[in-house]
């Protein structure tokens, strides 16, 4: 089964490590991802530009409005993905606990409805 790992975390946080935190945690997620990739887990994955870079768009009455940046003033805001291939449920939130983001953000895991 497929699932969606959204990597949730305050932004300003990372303008607030030093270089050798922000190297660490580099390092983690390409470690994260070696993982994926040997377990045969990994399908696709993403770093996102930071929220003020979005774009919502709504459409009401057949017309198209957008507004800058995300829908909703959250605390942690949506900063990538994974798209992996698990067994079962308990194996993918297995995954969710290694994202190196999961220790001061949150990790939000969601089966992936398949279309046929």
């Amino acid at each position: 089964m497929r699932y969606m790992l959204l990597i949730y975390s305050d932004e300003s946080h990372y303008g607030k490590l030093t270089e050798e935190e922000n190297e660490t945690l580099m390092r983690d997620y390409y470690a994260f991802q070696e993982g994926l990739m040997g377990a045969k887990a990994y399908i696709d994955g993403a770093r996102l530009h930071p929220t003020p870079t979005a774009t919502t768009v709504r459409v009401r009455g057949g017309k198209r409005s957008t507004t800058d940046g995300p829908f909703a003033e959250t605390k942690e805001q949506l900063g990538g993905y994974y798209l992996i291939e698990a067994p079962d449920l308990d194996a993918a939130l297995g995954w969710a606990e290694k994202v190196p983001t999961s220790r001061y953000g949150s990790v939000e895991v969601r089966p992936l409805w398949e279309m046929e």
